[in-house]
């Protein structure tokens, strides 16, 4: 077959004309949208590789809008915590101001005026909002973390800003770590409330020829003599000077100890005689004895991390010239009732001395009431406040130092491995007003309870249900059983189940017993606004020096508390300003409050405040510098992935006016020829 002219140009024509056009379309697409392709089949390549850079994008805007957000709350966090330091600060120069010793009364109570206005900020300060969010509240940002009476009301929780792929930074401090929260390396300090007088140095019919008395308050260098009497001006050479010791060491373990001294010891070899019940040797000590300026014992725990150190001492001495097995001597301090605390009516009458070292309001919990209401350690009676009765010992765990919940047994927080074989009393009053005294006796056979002279057992929650086993005994089955009693709803049996789950129940509408933030039993009663409820539990052995220490206490004439590494930062804030609105120095239980704490220990728990504060905001600090790294750092990601995108996906203008300008040629080029070969198929046909 002859290829004629016509049938070139139309070859030429028809192949390059469709794929020149279809090339000059998409190059024309590409600058009029700037994009390289419209759709996935222009080119599965650059479209599989742009959805991922779209992926990216869409993550890191994520990023940066969760940082941005936990920024904005962190900052401002920091920014209150600020505050809170300047606050802080003011205090500690106030309290040293009042502590100086040259204020008087009108003074004073401008300096605490102030104070208490500061606190008033601070709970404003610790209830600060943004968008609408508390600041430490936990994850329940929309509680109020602070009410009225100073309780924390949020929660543990963190909040938390996504940084990316298995990425994430907590943004928050929440109140239970800043109200509430523990400094392990901080040492627990407590300290007695009575200040001693030199009793020698003040009477001088009992001077011995040559005594030089010394100035100032009682020491460590004075006798035994001078801290606690004498009938006459001669010396004795016999132990007729008794201490009764009991406390709480380090690791929860609880001691009783009797010390004899004679006249010519010094305070300090009691002092020793107090470490050593706590465990001090001639090579390690685990407490620090000393006296405060004000005579004051004062004793600090050498381990780091725990609440469990507690004190409580009586001193007692025979006048009568029983001696050794005198009235002075007893097993049992219920025994002491019957001397006098003060020194110059026993050393004239009774001729029985007790002096206390520890005192407060809280009432002898026993059938005969003690006259002495420092004589008792952990026997006594919970405060009572409206319609509620409070303990005052928090329940903490031996194993590491947390406060016990309803869920805890009672073995965990007790002295010793096991609870089998001990006894606890209920006394008091029911909501009705009527006596009580109910005992709970503990066994691993099955624990029960006795009142009116019937036993009941104590339900466990397993399957069979038979009488808990004592180590496995819950403070949710101690506070039923509490509630059984001081409301009166008992079981209808002594050992059916559903009698006892039924009187549980039925005792739940009359009150409630609970265990508080900080661990302490508290009974309400929902009958009546100002209750009749007098309570109290104890170890049966309490007071008792023949038997082991009570392996757990509940509410106690205890030792005042100077440090602790657990924080309750308005509590503390509140004992803080007490002591200046008491005018004390040093704790001293002859004035005001009782158990409240002196000006010199209040600076001491400001700086611990002030240190744990410190702590956090460090921890604030932190938290809003990686926000702010995070938040730069997907700033940067984010141009790199859109400028990868872009050399991905965009259109490369002046490449695509090139190639359009080639294109052109190309089709103008094809045009030309196209058609000298159609002018000579012309010329041919002619």
């Amino acid at each position: 077959m002859r290829v004629t002219s016509s049938m070139y140009a139309n070859n030429l024509y028809g192949n390059n004309n469709l794929k020149l056009n279809k090339e000059l379309f998409d190059v024309n697409k590409q600058i009029a949208s700037g994009l390289k392709i419209q759709y996935a089949s222009d080119d599965i390549g650059v479209f599989t590789e742009t959805m991922r850079l779209d992926n990216e994008l869409t993550t890191i805007a994520q990023v940066k809008k969760s940082t941005e957000s936990g920024y904005k709350f962190s900052n401002q966090t920091d920014v209150v915590l600020n505050e809170f330091t300047d606050d802080m600060n003011r205090m500690r120069t106030l309290l040293l101001q009042a502590s100086n010793g040259v204020n008087d009364e009108n003074s004073m109570d401008a300096i605490s005026s102030e104070l208490r206005g500061i606190e008033q900020n601070l709970r404003s300060l610790a209830n600060t909002s943004i968008n609408g969010k508390y600041l430490f509240s936990g994850s329940a940002v929309d509680t109020k973390p602070i009410s009225d009476d100073g309780l924390y009301n949020g929660n543990d929780s963190e909040l938390q800003a996504f940084l990316g792929s298995k990425n994430q930074q907590t943004y928050n401090i929440s109140g239970a770590d800043l109200f509430l929260g523990e400094e392990i390396n901080v040492k627990r300090e407590i300290t007695t409330n009575v200040i001693p007088s030199n009793i020698i140095r003040d009477n001088p019919s009992l001077q011995q020829a040559g005594y030089t008395p010394s100035s100032g308050p009682i020491n460590v260098n004075n006798t035994i003599r001078e801290l606690m009497g004498d009938v006459n001006n001669v010396p004795d050479s016999s132990q007729k000077h008794f201490f009764y010791v009991s406390g709480t060491q380090h690791d929860g373990t609880t001691f009783n100890e009797q010390i004899k001294m004679k006249d010519d010891e010094k305070i300090d070899d009691l002092l020793t005689h107090i470490g050593n019940a706590y465990g001090n040797t001639a090579s390690k000590k685990v407490v620090n004895v000393s006296m405060n300026q004000s005579g004051q014992i004062v004793i600090e725990d050498k381990i780091k991390g725990s609440s469990k150190l507690d004190f409580h001492m009586v001193g007692a001495v025979d006048y009568a010239g029983g001696g050794i097995g005198g009235p002075a001597d007893v097993s049992n301090l219920d025994s002491l009732d019957t001397g006098s605390s003060d020194y110059l009516t026993a050393a004239g009458g009774p001729g029985l001395y007790i002096k206390e070292f520890i005192k407060s309001d809280y009432a002898d919990a026993s059938a005969t009431p003690l006259s002495n209401d420092g004589l008792l350690y952990d026997r006594t009676q919970f405060s009572v406040s409206g319609n509620s009765a409070f303990s005052n010992i928090s329940q903490i765990k031996n194993s590491d130092n947390s406060f016990a919940t309803p869920s805890t047994k009672l073995v965990d927080v007790a002295s010793g491995d096991t609870l089998d074989g001990k006894q606890f009393n209920i006394a008091g009053k029911n909501v009705a007003g009527i006596a009580f005294n109910a005992q709970i006796d503990f066994a691993n056979s099955g624990t029960t309870f006795t009142i009116g002279g019937s036993t009941y057992d104590i339900f466990n929650a397993d399957e069979p249900r038979v009488a808990v086993d004592a180590d496995e005994m819950t403070y949710q089955q101690l506070m039923d059983v509490i509630n059984m009693v001081v409301t009166d709803n008992l079981p209808s049996t002594t050992n059916i189940d559903t009698d006892y789950d039924e009187a549980v129940e039925s005792s739940k509408f009359e009150g409630y017993t609970s265990l508080t933030h900080d661990g302490k039993i508290v009974f309400g009663d929902l009958n009546f606004i100002t209750t009749k409820v007098e309570l109290s539990l104890y170890d049966s052995n309490s007071g008792d020096f023949t038997t082991p220490a009570s392996v757990m206490s509940f509410n106690a004439n205890n030792a005042i508390t100077v440090r602790d590494p657990k924080t309750d930062f308005f509590k503390t804030m509140d004992d803080i300003i007490k002591s200046v609105e008491n005018y004390k120095l040093n704790p001293d239980s002859s004035t005001g409050e009782k158990r409240s704490v002196g000006m010199q220990e209040a600076i001491s728990m400001m700086d611990d405040l002030q240190d744990h504060m410190f702590r956090t905001q460090s921890i604030a600090g932190a938290q809003s510098n990686r926000l702010t790294n995070s938040l730069e750092r997907s700033e940067l990601l984010e141009v790199s992935t859109i400028t990868l995108r872009s050399e991905v996906l965009d259109t490369d203008l002046a490449e695509a006016a090139l190639t359009l300008q080639q294109l052109t040629l190309n089709y103008q080029a094809m045009l030309s020829t196209v058609g000298k070969v159609s002018q000579i198929s012309l010329i041919n046909y002619i």
